[in-house]
């Protein structure tokens, strides 16, 4: 088992309890101080940085920053979740779908070219805010 600090098991913790979300690394700052644990941001962005060299956490890079997700996938080799971030809302998913390895086998062979699937991220309308343009009668 790798060695883990208390920090580091903070950040895990508040990713675990907000799995579904994408935070900021001041998110996790906020909830670490509510939650009456107190970790610098230095020390957040550092646990982070680790948590997403082992595959634990996506590291989501976008214009408005970075974000960081907890990914349950991490078993050796896995190579089918990647993300997916609505260009209106700005919500990002994590998906585990093995329909994309066709694709990723094709790119490699193929194209010589190796997908980082932890690193992919696609970016479309989301179900709620396509929702939203129907009921407006926008398509």
């Amino acid at each position: 088992m790798p060695y883990t600090t208390k920090q580091q098991q903070a950040v895990l913790r508040c990713l675990e309890l907000r799995k579904e979300e994408s935070l900021t690394a001041a998110d996790l700052a906020e909830d670490l101080r509510q939650m009456g644990c107190p970790v610098g941001l230095a020390t957040i962005y550092r646990q982070l940085e680790k948590l997403s060299a082992a595959g634990q956490v996506h590291k989501i890079n976008t214009a408005e920053g970075a974000f960081y997700q907890l990914c349950g996938h991490t078993e050796q080799g896995h190579r089918d979740c990647f993300l997916l971030r609505c260009s209106r809302c700005g919500r990002i998913r994590h998906l585990d779908c093995s329909h994309l390895q066709a694709l990723y086998d094709h790119l490699e062979r193929d194209h010589h070219f190796r997908i980082d699937p932890r690193g992919t991220l696609f970016t479309g309308v989301c179900d709620l805010c396509a929702g939203e343009e129907g009921s407006h009668g926008n398509t």
